[in-house]
């Protein structure tokens, strides 16, 4: 379903009992805007997922694996760069 912004202000209410069934787009200027919907859906797509999560951890591990490996060297070999700082 997609309304106006317009539309949307004037039928917020319905809009909201829209939502509950399916996603309710808002245009502005006959561009997609906003979307409204319900809050379990919100809640379903703010939950992280686990499978992409270890996913996105293995790219960055393949992709930068041997700059961390370096950055571990360094540590052990020199310690932490501001271990001599004084806090004024």
């Amino acid at each position: 379903m997609t309304v106006t912004a317009t539309a949307a202000k004037n039928q917020f209410g319905a809009l909201c009992q829209a939502a509950k069934r399916r996603p309710v787009i808002v245009e502005k200027a006959g561009v997609p805007d906003t979307v409204l919907v319900s809050y379990a859906e919100y809640q379903r797509l703010s939950r992280p997922d686990p499978a992409t999560e270890q996913s996105r951890r293995k790219q960055f591990v393949e992709q930068y694996g041997d700059w961390i490996d370096e950055q571990n060297r360094f540590f052990d070999q020199h310690g932490i760069w501001s271990a001599n700082l004084t806090v004024w």
